[in-house]
């Protein structure tokens, strides 16, 4: 997992949107947070594997859509409460590409 891949540009995500890219590996969820940075965590939330892509983005998390678990998209652990964490991926943005390091 050290080669970068274009995923697209930058204004293919639009602002609190998501975008799935499949690997060998799973799902992964490509997120521009309200922030303005672009954040890919492991499409499956820890806690029953709910898809996080079709989540609600707001400012730098995202909730799950099966249970409204809350995740930091900086780091992929739970908020408040609940606890457990999701893969993160490494992005950039380079020439108006988004790139993931899968």
């Amino acid at each position: 997992m050290n080669n970068w891949k274009e995923i697209a540009p930058v204004e293919a995500i639009p602002p609190l949107s998501a975008r799935v890219v499949k690997s060998k590996d799973g799902d992964i969820a490509i997120f521009h947070a309200g922030d303005g940075n672009f954040y890919a965590l492991d499409n499956r939330c820890p806690h029953k594997g709910g898809p996080l892509s079709e989540g609600i983005v707001h400012d730098c998390r995202v909730t799950c859509p099966l249970h409204n678990w809350v995740l930091d998209l900086r780091t992929g652990a739970a908020t408040g409460a609940d606890e457990g964490a999701t893969r993160t991926f490494e992005v950039k943005v380079e020439n108006g590409k988004v790139w993931l390091r899968a």
